[in-house]
């Protein structure tokens, strides 16, 4: 049992019982965030994991037994390799135009719940991130039709950074960060037949950053 993967079953136990991880926790009777995903490594990066309390507490408060939660953990989501060969860190890849939808992040914009598929990316060091596939011409000529881009909801976001951005109201945008104030986010657009973006700063519901792209 890998920690990517005990973390993936807490999330698939939330959502066969219609819970966000912090209804779980509180159904448990543990802190609301004690499951959530900024508290799944610590400030340097080490991996966090949760209790054999905090597992069995959840278990009672859902009427799950441990082979039922075993049954939930995804066997894909590890690091593989084949005779010394590394073949990469397996990462979550979602449908850009799914990434709307409600049910796949959480309010900070971690991957959560169901419908997520995996690839393995080469050389990356970073267990939170995720893969989100390009459909469309909208972000050419950087991204194209097929591109997947690798984004870190962990990662430092600076002034002239790729990033993504989710709204409050369930538009995702990839854009170029130009400026960013308490009052306001400043999106450049990477295909200059769309518009640029000025968007309240009470309207994005978060923010994060496209640390490298498959093409």
């Amino acid at each position: 049992m890998s920690h990517i993967q005990i973390w993936s079953a807490i999330d698939a136990l939330a959502d066969r019982h219609d819970m966000s991880v912090s209804a779980l926790a509180r159904s448990a009777g543990l802190d609301a965030t004690a499951f959530n995903r900024s508290k799944r490594f610590s400030h340097d990066g080490r991996p966090r994991w949760p209790s054999t309390e905090s597992l069995f507490k959840v278990l009672a408060a859902t009427d799950e037994n441990f082979d039922s939660f075993a049954n939930l953990m995804n066997p894909r989501l590890e690091i593989k390799s084949v005779q010394g060969l590394d073949l990469g860190t397996e990462v979550p890849l979602l449908g850009f135009a799914e990434a709307g939808d409600g049910g796949y992040f959480d309010d900070a914009g971690f991957p959560t719940g169901h419908g997520w598929d995996a690839i393995n990316v080469p050389g990356l060091d970073d267990e939170q991130a995720y893969a989100l596939e390009v459909s469309g011409d909208s972000m050419l000529p950087l991204y194209r039709d097929g591109d997947r881009l690798i984004v870190s909801p962990t990662a430092q976001v600076r002034r002239n950074d790729r990033v993504v951005v989710r709204t409050v109201h369930g538009e995702v945008l990839a854009k170029v960060l130009a400026r960013q104030t308490n009052a306001y986010v400043e999106l450049h657009s990477l295909n200059a037949d769309h518009p640029n973006r000025k968007i309240p700063r009470s309207e994005v519901e978060w923010m994060a950053r496209i640390v490298w792209a498959s093409q």
